[in-house]
């Protein structure tokens, strides 16, 4: 049985409509008018504990309404999920003790508090004792680099600092299963690149199973060898990342650099494939993977080559074109 199942899930609003102008709010006081709105559409997957996966989709198409589902936060409209072996929205104690949420947008800390003053509110909301508290913050600090600002209080506190200190207070009681919705939003590159170290090796050592929404493709393929992607509230692929390429990605990026300036006399490489760069030290063509390798050969004998590349084309350029073509 898998740590994470999901079948059928659904969730639709129901909202207000109002036209426009003084008018028509008075209108809306007397006679008002509702849509309903589909956030979450059939939804389905399994993942097994230990997974680390990617839950991509573009703004609006069901994420984070998805997680909170997870969470507990909303009853679905229709369908079914086991998380733990919990129906998520029943809340049971034994549940909540066992996941955490962590939202890249909303505090969990007291702002005008230091951040330790909180940790321990939350060390004793969980049970923990006081050497539990003392052993799992303190690690916890050390790995991301903060144990000097746990007595600073949150609002004097960088972004980054913030997010490392929300992440403690979310891994705390050690949980199995962890929802990150946009946790290196705001962040610079190192904050960045020190979050998702950490978050990798305590996936690797803890066997947490980690759900990330991240909008920041560099995230998902440093951390998610699978994907689930959803627009328009529906998923429209689950795999391995590097599944995406290999489906949705029929071009490769191949890149020559010239031995000395070339003005393309008898020879316009341009009729091999897209140019997506050129001057007159070098020119990139967008090739179909199917014609690679002769395109290569070709341009060896036609043009004063120094050095070449062949690569994918970028997984965030992919991603965009997918949600593209699906709106």
């Amino acid at each position: 049985m898998a740590l994470i199942e999901v079948s059928g899930l659904t969730k639709s609003f129901r909202t207000a409509k109002k036209a426009p102008g003084l008018k028509g709010a008075f209108r809306g006081l007397f006679h008002r008018e509702y849509e309903t709105v589909q956030a979450v559409r059939d939804v389905s997957f399994r993942i097994e504990e230990g997974e680390f996966v990617g839950f991509l989709g573009p703004n609006g198409a069901g994420k984070t309404t998805t997680l909170k589902m997870l969470s507990g936060l909303l009853h679905p409209t229709s369908g079914t999920a086991s998380v733990l072996g919990y129906t998520p929205w029943e809340r049971k104690d034994g549940y909540r003790r066992q996941f955490a949420l962590l939202l890249g947008q909303k505090n969990q800390l007291w702002w005008d508090l230091p951040a330790r003053e909180s940790l321990e509110l939350n060390g004793r909301i969980y049970g923990l004792t006081p050497a539990e508290f003392e052993k799992t913050t303190s690690e916890l600090a050390e790995l991301l680099g903060i144990r000097d600002k746990l007595s600073t209080a949150v609002r004097e506190l960088s972004l980054g600092e913030r997010m490392k200190c929300e992440l403690i207070a979310s891994l705390l009681h050690q949980p199995r299963v962890l929802f990150l919705d946009e946790p290196t939003i705001g962040l610079d590159v190192v904050a960045g690149k020190v979050v998702r170290e950490f978050l990798r090796r305590h996936n690797r050592t803890r066997k947490t199973t980690i759900v990330l929404t991240s909008h920041y493709m560099e995230d998902i393929q440093e951390l998610c060898e699978r994907v689930i992607i959803i627009d328009h509230g529906k998923v429209f692929f689950d795999g391995r990342l590097a599944e995406v390429l290999d489906r949705f990605a029929d071009h490769k990026l191949v890149t020559l650099r010239y031995d000395h300036p070339y003005q393309g006399d008898g020879s316009d490489p341009a009729r091999y494939g897209e140019v997506v760069e050129r001057d007159e030290l070098g020119i990139k063509l967008k090739v179909k993977r199917d014609r690679v390798i002769a395109v290569v050969k070709a341009l060896l004998d036609e043009l004063p080559v120094k050095d070449f590349s062949v690569e994918e084309v970028p997984i965030e350029d992919v991603i965009r074109q997918l949600f593209q073509a699906n709106s």
